[in-house]
């Protein structure tokens, strides 16, 4: 074995990989003063974004469900790796060459699974692409031109040629070291009497890349309709690819949809690239599957999606009856969206390839111009089942519309819909219509049920004790700005915190030399403070580390001198309460001498008491 990866190298990684840069290929990070930086947690769902990052110390935090750690951490949770893993991740991104300790670098010896089937499909994609220019891949060729795509475009998307040779891709990687079990798990293969089999023959590909760029699948048409098997062919689920997490185009089009709020949602490979090429660079396409609630969460993190955003997500579908299907299954996930949310369909049936290609780019930036609401098409979707020329028709309509109207969670837009709703079907009585919505609303939300609070990762005392939020705000001050706070800080005793967290966090940082050595901090100071505590401790290190400070830069220095003096103050009003009731339960008469003793402490603590208060006033 090659041994554990040397820490100079660990830290190298860490140094090289900027946590904004890493984070910000997943999710849309915007400023939230402080130094800090905030997006929409990867993690959980939430409405509100909770999760911050800090470049200069280079950490994250999410306030939502409490996890954080460094880059390395980020990218092990993200993509479910080991920490060795990650760190070869980060470390290819970088062109950092790793070595291991106990017999040293040996290339390739020590990498893990992921990384082996990441270099395979990279691999796979330019094998592919070099074919796409042989002899045997003229249909290809030929597919490509007749869609109006030319070479310079197939090489922007990657698109190559699968040769109709049982072992052609198999063989070329097996000869560049990979094994055939790695191609088999990867989905590159199959299993074959004789060895792996190619699972794309005679085929034109498009690669398929995650939301950093890196091929973990391959999408596959057939050119001979004739063939056997179906028009396109997936990779099948493996360790990289999971199809209803999987946006094709995502790595192209994720700085467009951040930049500009939008998302376009499109049904295959030839459309994403028909799109981008016509002016709409926000457009993914599902592989394989229905857009589902995983591909939601990767659009909502890169569009930001909060309450107050202006985003839109817009499907484009067929306008046959196989479009309207699949846009009326795109309402159901609709809620999910704080974004609004549109469907722009084209009448004749053209999707935005054949747009492109009979009638121009401008056509297809004007399909998705011509967006209308999705609550708007469900309904008239509907609406257009039932001949509304007869009383009959119109009520059977309004029946079959009421649910759409009424599942919509925003009282005021239900009605204006509702509104809507009675125009297009001519009733002309706004009420009656109103109220059918109402019986309908009411009998399917059924008994109301009590909200459910959810367990924060803090205790209710630390979020409503004004002395607990003192310690906190102290502490955090110890953690991202020990000199504001210097020796004054490490003067200060355990009883002065009441959280056992707390207690136990002020002791680590006078374990780690205290406030007065650990400079200006940054993110030396924080790593200390992460290496000598526990696996309990660090979560609370990170999030203090993160958390901004409730202060303008500009006054940190007077800011910090007042919560030292706020927390001393504190335990000192604490200690003289605890001093009057030990008088209270001590006879003068009997018990003299400690009566005496403990009236001298009580004078020296007010006495205390009253420095610090007048320290506080003049801050």
């Amino acid at each position: 074995m090659a041994g554990r990866i040397s820490d100079e190298d660990i830290a190298l990684v860490r140094e090289r990989s900027p946590i904004a840069d890493i984070v910000g290929e997943h999710i849309q990070l915007r400023n939230a003063g402080g130094g800090n930086m905030k997006g929409l947690c990867p993690f959980h769902d939430e409405k509100s974004p909770s999760f911050n990052v800090t470049p200069a110390r280079g950490y994250w935090y999410c306030f939502g469900c409490a996890e954080g750690g460094d880059v390395i951490t980020f990218v092990r949770r993200l993509e479910h790796l080991s920490f060795g893993e990650a760190v070869e991740r980060l470390a290819n991104r970088a062109g950092i060459q790793l070595r291991y300790e106990q017999g040293g670098y040996v290339p390739g010896r020590e990498q893990g699974e992921r990384s082996r089937l990441i270099e395979a499909h990279r691999a796979a994609a330019e094998f592919y692409a070099e074919r796409l220019s042989s002899p045997e891949a003229a249909a290809g060729r030929r597919f490509l031109s007749e869609r109006g795509f030319e070479r310079a475009d197939a090489e922007h998307f990657g698109v190559g040629y699968a040769p109709a040779e049982w072992e052609a891709l198999s063989r070329h990687l097996m000869a560049r070291g990979f094994t055939a079990a790695e191609l088999i798990k990867g989905g590159l293969a199959k299993e074959g009497r004789r060895g792996p089999m190619d699972r794309f023959r005679g085929r034109l590909v498009w690669p398929i890349r995650d939301i950093t760029g890196d091929v973990i699948g391959f999408g596959a048409r057939k050119l001979n309709d004739a063939e056997d098997g179906p028009k396109y062919l997936n990779t099948p689920e493996s360790p990289l690819y999971k199809k209803s997490e999987v946006l094709y185009g995502v790595d192209l089009a994720k700085r467009e949809i951040s930049k500009r709020s939008q998302a376009v949602i499109v049904e295959g490979y030839t459309d994403v690239m028909a799109c981008h090429l016509s002016g709409v660079p926000t457009a993914v396409a599902t592989c394989g599957t229905a857009f589902g609630q995983e591909h939601i969460k990767v659009l909502r993190r890169l569009l930001l999606d909060q309450s107050g955003s202006q985003g839109e997500v817009i499907f484009t579908f067929d306008g046959d009856a196989a479009g309207q299907k699949a846009a009326l299954r795109a309402f159901a996930d609709e809620q999910k969206f704080v974004t609004q949310t549109f469907v722009a369909v084209q009448g004749d049936g053209l999707d935005p390839c054949d747009l492109r290609v009979t009638r121009g780019e401008a056509a297809v930036r004007d399909l998705v111009a011509s967006r209308e609401p999705l609550f708007a098409f469900a309904i008239r979707s509907v609406i257009l089942r039932h001949d509304v020329s007869t009383n009959e028709g119109r009520l059977s309509a309004l029946d079959a519309a009421a649910p759409i109207v009424a599942g919509i969670k925003d009282r005021a837009l239900r009605q204006l819909y509702a509104v809507d709703l009675d125009r297009w079907l001519g009733f002309n009585n706004e009420q009656f219509v109103v109220d059918r919505i109402a019986e309908i609303s009411v009998a399917a939300q059924g008994a109301p049920q009590r909200p459910q609070r959810p367990a924060g990762p803090r205790k209710v005392a630390e979020l409503t004790d004004p002395a607990v939020r003192t310690e906190a705000e102290v502490l955090k001050l110890a953690v991202q700005r020990p000199a504001l706070l210097g020796p004054g800080y490490d003067t200060i005793g355990a009883e002065a915190f009441t959280l056992p967290e707390h207690v136990a966090l002020h002791k680590l940082i006078l374990e780690a030399g205290g406030t007065a050595t650990a400079g200006p901090g940054g993110r030396e100071w924080v790593d200390r403070l992460l290496g000598l505590a526990t696996e309990a401790l660090r979560p609370l290190v990170t999030r203090l580390a993160v958390e901004g400070l409730r202060v303008d830069l500009d006054d940190e220095e007077r800011y910090a001198s007042g919560m030292l003096t706020a927390l001393e103050l504190i335990s000192v009003e604490r200690a003289v309460e605890q001093l009057k009731s030990q008088m209270q339960r001590t006879n003068p008469v009997e018990e003299q001498e400690g009566f005496n003793r403990l009236f001298a402490e009580l004078v020296a603590l007010e006495q205390q008491r009253r420095v610090l208060k007048d320290r506080a006033s003049g801050s």
